[in-house]
C-alpha cells in the first residue's frame, strides 16, 4: 500500500509543478499571442496567479498527504481531502464559466487587439514587449490584424501617411519580414488613393488562425484537464479509503473489558 501511496502522491508534485509552471509561463511569456493578452487583459494576468496559487498548493498538499498516510495521521487525510474537493471543483467552476461566457471572451479578446491596432506605433517604448509580442503572432501565423487587413487602416500613424505605410509584420514579402516591426513604405504610392488592398500584406485575419490553433490542439488540452481530474479523483478516493482504514485500525486496537 505504501509503494501505491508514494507513487499517486510523486505523481500530485509532478502535476503541482506542471500547474505551477504553466502559470509562470503565462506572465512571463513575452513572444506569442498569451503575451499580448496577459499584458492587455487582467482577467488573464489574474488567472495566471490563481494557477500559481493552485499548482504551489497541489504541491505542498501532495507532501501532507504523503505525510498522513505515511504516518496515519487522520486530520492530515482530511485536509488533503478537503482541499482536493476544493480544487476539483474551482476547475469545474472555471471551465463551465469558459464554455458558458466564450462569446463574451471572444469580444474582449477582439477588443484588445483592435485596440492594440488602433494605438501601435513603433516608438512608444512603454508598449514595446505588446507590440513585439503581436507582430510575432502575425508573423509566425501569416496574418493580418484581427479580422483582416482592413483594421490597420484605423492605425493613427498609417491614417496620418494616408496609408502608404503598412505594418512589416503583417507583409508577404520577405525582406519586409527582416525587420519584422514597425511600419514598411509601399512602394509606388498612388495619392489619396491607396488603401489596405494595395498593401502587399496577407489577407487573412488572425482570429482565424488563433481558432484554428485552439481547434488543432483542442485534444491536447482536454486530454490533459482529463488526466489532472482523473489524477484528483485517485487522491480523494485513496485518502477517504485510508482514514477509513485507520479509523478501523484504532478500532480494533480498544483493549476489551
Amino acid at each position: 500500500l505504501h509503494k501505491t501511496v508514494y507513487v499517486l502522491f510523486f505523481l500530485f508534485q509532478i502535476l503541482g509543478a506542471v500547474i505551477l509552471g504553466f502559470g509562470i509561463w503565462i506572465l512571463a511569456d513575452k513572444t506569442s499571442f498569451i503575451a499580448v493578452l496577459q499584458m492587455s487583459s487582467p482577467s488573464l494576468k489574474t488567472g495566471a496567479y490563481i494557477l500559481i496559487g493552485v499548482g504551489t498548493l497541489t504541491m505542498l498538499m501532495g507532501f501532507l498527504g504523503c505525510l498522513g498516510a505515511v504516518n496515519e495521521i487522520r486530520c492530515l487525510l482530511g485536509l488533503y481531502f478537503t482541499c482536493l474537493m476544493i480544487i476539483l471543483l474551482a476547475q469545474i467552476a472555471a471551465a463551465l464559466v469558459i464554455y458558458f461566457q466564450k462569446e463574451t471572451l471572444k469580444d474582449e479578446l477582439s477588443d484588445i487587439v483592435v485596440d492594440l491596432i488602433e494605438n501601435y506605433d513603433p516608438s512608444d517604448e512603454d508598449k514595446r514587449n505588446l507590440q513585439d509580442a503581436w507582430d510575432y503572432v502575425q508573423t509566425q501565423i501569416g496574418c493580418c490584424g484581427w479580422t483582416g487587413a482592413k483594421e490597420w487602416e484605423d492605425n493613427k500613424i498609417i491614417r496620418n501617411k494616408s496609408n502608404a505605410e503598412y505594418p512589416c509584420s503583417c507583409s508577404n514579402r520577405t525582406k519586409d519580414l527582416v525587420e519584422g516591426r514597425g511600419f514598411c513604405n509601399l512602394e509606388d504610392p498612388v495619392n489619396g488613393t491607396a488603401t489596405y488592398a494595395d498593401w502587399p500584406v496577407h489577407e487573412q485575419g488572425c482570429m482565424d488562425g488563433v481558432e484554428q490553433w485552439l481547434k488543432d490542439n483542442l485534444g491536447i488540452i482536454l486530454g490533459v484537464c482529463t488526466g489532472v481530474a482523473v489524477i484528483e479523483l485517485l487522491g480523494m478516493i485513496l485518502s477517504i479509503s485510508l482514514c477509513k482504514n485507520i479509523h478501523s485500525e484504532d478500532y480494533t486496537k480498544v483493549p476489551k473489558s
